[in-house]
């Protein structure tokens, strides 16, 4: 007799739960997609720890710096591969942002950490950005070299503190890749200031 009414109440149970699925599907979307997308999303949202959460939050406001910094040289700097440089920067830097601030949004976080932006590593105050734009020239390409390598040490620390402890795999292999480029980017900057 259980077994019988076992085997009538799952299926009515897994009817129901996918009736609930399907209740809130608007868009009229295919009902098989609707509950495994819903999984992978909760899935997504649980595999990341306070790390990953402080690495977005501090990286974002870092990279928004290091895109102005790279938004600075087109009109300003002398050396072509100054500008081939910030270009990369910018290009590089840009789409990263956009990343983590989805991340930021699908885990329920604020979108980034306000009035601890001096704190970071690498990070220039209102004084060096002030400085940065009133300079041309080779000036403004030895000045943008040095405060850059320097804004590159600050995010392979922050990057490597990711790689350490964080959780969520994507943020680990955007840290990742922030340590290799950034790594090779200062050596390169460090060759074009000899």
């Amino acid at each position: 007799m259980k077994r019988a009414i076992a085997l009538v109440a799952v299926p009515a149970l897994a009817f129901a739960l996918a009736a609930c699925g399907d209740s809130g599907d608007k868009g009229g979307s295919k009902p098989s997609a609707t509950p495994s997308m819903s999984m992978s999303m909760s899935a997504a949202q649980a595999s990341h720890n306070e790390q990953d959460v402080m690495f977005a939050q501090m990286m974002i406001p870092h990279h928004r710096q290091a895109v102005e910094m790279a938004g600075l040289a087109p009109s300003r700097a002398a050396s072509a591969q100054v500008k081939v440089l910030a270009a990369g920067i910018e290009k590089a830097q840009a789409p990263e942002i956009a990343t983590m601030t989805g991340w930021l949004k699908d885990w329920g976080a604020p979108a980034a950490m306000t009035g601890m932006h001096h704190d970071m590593p690498g990070i220039m105050g209102e004084k060096d950005m002030t400085s940065l734009k009133g300079l041309k020239g080779a000036a403004f390409d030895k000045a943008f070299l040095r405060m850059m390598i320097e804004h590159h040490q600050g995010a392979v620390t922050m990057a490597r503190a990711e790689g350490r402890s964080g959780q969520n795999a994507d943020a680990k292999a955007m840290a990742a890749s922030i340590v290799r480029t950034q790594t090779a980017e200062i050596a390169k900057m460090r060759g074009l200031l000899k």
